[in-house]
């Protein structure tokens, strides 16, 4: 079963998650600290192109089967248009309230 986003610790995660699902980049953006980092698979990725083409390009949707880390670490059923449904993990840098870094990956 699903965690509902409003109930996810880390509220900068909880926001996140948040403008994903509802295909809301400048949310998104605003989640995020200036010069944020990602990877995707162990591989450092470019973030603008990356969420642009895997995210919100292909209508991204993500469903949370679990949290740890203080929230900051996500097991989740990820969902696009490119490559339908798979089980993936999240894990989130914040400082200030802000996402510096995410990595991402099947799980």
């Amino acid at each position: 079963m699903a965690i509902a986003v409003d109930k996810l610790s880390d509220p900068a995660v909880r926001a996140l998650v948040a403008a994903i699902n509802a295909g809301d980049r400048a949310a998104f953006r605003q989640t995020l600290a200036p010069g944020a980092t990602m990877s995707d698979d162990g591989s450092d990725r470019d973030l603008d192109d990356w969420t642009e083409r895997e995210i919100f390009s292909s209508r991204g949707h993500i469903d949370v089967r679990s949290e740890s880390s203080a929230g900051r670490a996500l097991i989740a059923d990820y969902r696009n248009d490119t490559w339908g449904e798979m089980r993936t993990a999240w894990r989130f840098t914040v400082d200030g309230g802000k996402i510096t870094r995410f990595e991402t990956g099947q799980a």
